[in-house]
């Protein structure tokens, strides 16, 4: 099987401050070297539970990797002024040897609006905010010049080669928005019985932009607890147009989570 399969930095709930210290190092080094293909990295200025910063935790876990990829799951993009975005994603592609992976969204609303009352962003514009970031944000990235909002052109220096964009939600303006700018559709848990629908209808709104039909990236999809039950539900979803599958964090800590998640790597291979 060609799936990949990726797990999430330990970087929210109550022991984020300690991942601090040293817990994503070690969670990204553990997760290469049990040959998974990505560590992934949740983005709120203020949520439900305390959260590191995702920008400096992948920086952190690309600094003491060599292959693996990290990613923004999901990073909020219209919390930001869109050029600094920019710079920061650039930037972190740069170091990381171009293994970034940009998972947008616009937000769960369980964690509320209190980190966009704080950035002075209003909640009800999100949307529409990250469609205007997501039209200038390549240019941007690549040190192309680009006007974002209602700015003044801008080249950002260094440019860097564009990561591929994931578009995370559930919802249709998400497919609409991952058909129109993104290189992946980035759904939870959307049920392997509704994803091949869900899949030709993401074609379909692709095909009415001209552009090519974009990957799925399903984070945390319900899975068996034994791992080669795990691998075989995986293999329903690759037939069912997934290439890359998140696991879902089991709260028992990352250590068990990775252990699982390179038990279920060995089942695929087998």
């Amino acid at each position: 099987m060609t799936i990949r399969l990726g797990v999430f930095l330990p970087t929210s709930g109550p022991d984020a401050a300690a991942s601090a210290v040293g817990g994503v190092r070690d969670s990204a080094r553990a997760a290469e070297a049990a040959g998974l293909e990505s560590v992934w990295a949740t983005d709120h200025l203020v949520a439900s539970a305390p959260m590191l910063d995702s920008t400096v935790a992948l920086a952190t876990a690309a600094a003491v990797t060599d292959d693996l990829r990290v990613g923004f799951g999901a990073l909020l993009l219209a919390l930001r002024p869109t050029a600094w975005a920019a710079k920061e994603i650039a930037t972190l592609q740069l170091v990381s040897g171009g293994r970034l992976l940009v998972g947008v969204g616009t937000g769960n609303p369980a964690h509320g609006d209190a980190g966009w009352r704080a950035a002075g962003v209003p909640f009800e514009a999100r949307g529409a905010r990250t469609d205007d970031a997501l039209r200038v944000l390549p240019a941007l990235v690549a040190g192309d010049p680009a006007a974002p909002g209602d700015g003044p052109s801008v080249t950002l220096s260094p440019g860097a080669a564009r990561p591929p964009i994931l578009i995370a939600g559930n919802g249709i303006r998400a497919r609409r928005r991952a058909a129109e700018f993104g290189d992946a559709w980035m759904p939870i848990d959307p049920g392997l019985d509704r994803l091949p629908g869900l899949a030709e209808e993401l074609g379909d709104l692709a095909a009415r932009h001209g552009r090519p039909v974009p990957g799925i990236t399903v984070v945390a999809p319900t899975l068996p607890g034994e791992p080669s039950a795990a691998a075989d539900a995986l293999a329903g979803y690759e037939a069912a147009g997934a290439e890359r599958v998140i696991l879902a964090p089991t709260g028992a800590g990352w250590r068990d989570d990775y252990a699982f998640a390179a038990r279920v790597r060995a089942a695929l291979a087998s």
